[in-house]
Parts: structure tokens; sequence; C-alpha cells
């Protein structure tokens, strides 16, 4: 089954979540960004520091 179809097929269950970042030394949520800073956030690279 493709991520497509599972995304379909269970979204009754999902729910909205709020992603919060921190941003000139506190936190906000990426969701109130504007458009470019949006962008910036999706271009992140996540890592785990050893």
């Amino acid at each position: 089954m493709h991520r497509e179809e599972i995304l379909k097929k269970m979204a009754h269950k999902r729910s909205r979540c709020t992603v919060y970042t921190r941003v000139m030394g506190y936190h906000r949520p990426v969701e109130s960004f504007n458009i470019g800073k949006k962008g910036e956030h999706r271009q992140r690279k996540q890592f785990v520091e050893k």
C-alpha cells in the first residue's frame, strides 16, 4: 500500500498538530511564519547529536 493510500484510509484518525521552533531566542509556531520563513524551515536538516 502506498503512503497516499494509507493517509487517505486513516484520515479519520489523524489530528492536526502544532509544530514549534526556536526563532530569535523564543519558540514560535511554524504556521505563523511568512512564506519565506516556512520555506527556510522546510529546507532545514534534522540531526541527532552524538
